[in-house]
């Protein structure tokens, strides 16, 4: 069904284009101008009262705006299908995305003044929306900008050289340094975004000393994050996804489970996320690198990073690092709790993770981190060097920060086109009960690439899945909603407009399309590993014979990669000889 564009004045029309070529006419002037500098300064800087009168016309246009609606279409996916699929081709994510967020905007609002509107509506709901300001995203882009500054100061002050160091007297290989980061998710599982960004930082001076590439960092990182998080319920994600099947148990008067007992199960069944998991210690332990991640790794090692050090030669000491990760750390989790604890009558650890404020307490863990920096680099940091390290704290985060704003107006589009609404129609039909685990699998996967949000995809897949196990067989609930999360982990893992995906990148500070290349590989292959094991748990309804599935295929994958790889090292040996 089309939305239809209801009737406008056509003198507040007239009156817009007319204001639209005036403000060209003044900034091809401004261009010629031999003052075009000054000028140009002072549009940036100051009101320009054309640019003004423009808004004021595209917010009195707004009311009179309806939408196409793209429900039930496939037409709903072209937005993210472009941008994903030119961020793939050209590598160039922010111009991609850009391309994604202009053809949406013009497919649900058709014409140049209601595109303008619907961007400018979207654009304002970021901060703005029913009625009240929503300050989430702006507290992760204060924390971003809080990291930035603090992983800055550690540069200035020398702390990182000092730590590295130091961890290179006590981590003799590389091998030693990649299981390092790889065991911190045991610390910091409490959440994706802090572990991606926290461990990011702590283990960046580390992995370049040993000429450990970023992006297997990026890799790390991102493999350990919302695999890890998804499994445990003392996390923002667990606590989430408990109170969720709560209340779908109760829906469907489930009582052979609690909402715990089914969050266990679920892990257990949850193959993606577990082996995702166990693949991270492999490549750790085992160097089993694929395709770019190979060159990646060779590129590293041959040209190794010098661990910066700003402070001109003056004795650090490791703690200068040690300290501020652990008030980051320690801050952020006590501020969870707080935030958390604050709607309890009685206070209750899962319950204070289910209703914490993550965002929040980000933001307070950073300012304490950022503080705790500056207390422990007193003297070894020149007065005038510290806004120097402001400046480049906050601009080494910008593209992060750009590229996680076009991520989430592209997510907005997808949001107003339905587009998860229309993958999970596809479910829909007469489909063989044993095969259901492995379609949701595959389903919530592609949805959660396409939309580039897990818990988008929770949200949407966790009912529809519910309702079809409640109504096929009971006793498939369990290995359903457990393939819902798994393929929400899976889409969620590789997609490039994830924020994820996109704040890993920025921990290990690794180019952003060199993360989603190089990680793609490792997740096909334990994706391909867990489609089998959910349709084994399909038709024996065990747990453990689908894990067992996973992992003889993945087992027989990894084999048949590193035959391969070895006859090729050996051809191109012969070949040298």
């Amino acid at each position: 069904m089309v939305g239809v564009v209801a009737e406008r004045d056509d003198t507040v029309v007239i009156q817009y284009y007319g204001v639209l070529l005036l403000g060209l006419v003044q900034f091809l002037l401004f261009r010629l101008s031999t003052f075009y500098h000054y000028v140009y300064d002072y549009i940036i800087f100051s009101v320009d009262p054309l640019v003004c009168l423009t808004f004021s016309f595209i917010t009195k246009l707004s009311d009179f705006m309806n939408l196409v609606d793209y429900s039930n279409s496939l037409l709903s996916v072209i937005p993210t299908g472009l941008a994903l699929i030119l961020a793939i081709l050209t590598r160039k994510v922010l111009l991609s995305l850009g391309i994604g967020i202009l053809v949406g905007a013009f497919m649900l609002a058709p014409g140049l003044i209601d595109s303008l509107v619907y961007l400018k509506n979207i654009v304002i709901g970021l901060v703005y929306t029913e009625d009240s300001f929503s300050l989430g995203k702006l507290q992760i882009i204060i924390f971003l900008l809080l990291l930035g500054i603090f992983t800055a100061f550690l540069n200035y002050s020398g702390s990182n050289q000092a730590f590295a160091n130091w961890a290179k007297q006590r981590i003799k290989t590389r091998r030693s340094a990649k299981l390092l980061t790889a065991s911190l998710v045991f610390v910091t599982f409490i959440d994706d975004y802090f572990h991606s960004l926290a461990v990011g930082a702590i283990a960046r001076p580390v992995t370049d000393k040993f000429g450990i590439s970023r992006a297997k960092l990026a890799y790390i990182l991102d493999s350990t994050a919302a695999p890890m998080c998804v499994l445990m319920p003392v996390s923002s994600w667990g606590a989430s996804i408990i109170a969720t099947i709560g209340g779908l148990l109760a829906t469907y008067s489930i009582t052979e489970y609690t909402a715990i007992s089914a969050f266990a199960s679920m892990s257990v069944m949850n193959y993606y996320a577990l082996f995702a998991l166990i693949m991270v210690f492999i490549v750790a332990y085992t160097s089993f690198d694929l395709s770019s991640m190979a060159r990646f790794e060779r590129r590293a090692l041959a040209h190794k990073r010098q661990v910066e050090n700003g402070n001109g030669g003056v004795q650090v000491r490791v703690y200068g690092l040690i300290i501020p990760i652990l008030v980051l750390i320690t801050t952020t989790v006590a501020s969870m709790l707080y935030t958390g604890s604050q709607a309890l009558d009685t206070f209750s650890l899962l319950a204070a993770f289910e209703n914490t404020n993550v965002n929040l307490s980000l933001v307070i863990g950073g300012f304490a981190g950022v503080l705790a920096v500056v207390l422990c680099t007193l003297g070894l940091i020149k007065p005038a060097d510290y806004l120097k390290a402001v400046w480049f704290g906050c601009q080494s985060m910008f593209g992060a920060i750009a590229i996680l704003l076009f991520a989430w107006l592209i997510s907005s589009i997808v949001k107003d086109m339905h587009t998860g609404d229309y993958l999970s129609t596809l479910v829909s039909g007469n489909i063989h009960p044993e095969f259901l685990p492995a379609i949701l699998f595959v389903l919530g996967t592609i949805m959660a690439f396409a939309t580039g949000t897990s818990w988008g995809t929770f949200g949407i897949m966790l009912p529809i899945a519910a309702g079809m196990a409640a109504n096929v067989d009971p006793n498939l609930l369990v290995p359903c909603l457990s393939a819902v999360m798994a393929g929400a982990v899976c889409g969620d893992h590789c997609s490039p407009i994830s924020d994820t995906t996109i704040l890993s990148s920025t921990g290990a500070q690794c180019n952003h399309m060199d993360h989603v290349t190089s990680q793609l590989p490792y997740v096909l292959l334990v994706a391909t590993g867990a489609l089998v094991g959910y349709l084994v748990v399909g038709f024996t309804q065990s747990a453990l014979l689908g894990f067992i599935s996973t992992a003889i295929v993945l087992a027989i994958l990894i084999i048949i990669l590193k035959m391969k790889k070895s006859a090729k090292l050996s051809g191109e040996a012969m070949v040298k000889r």
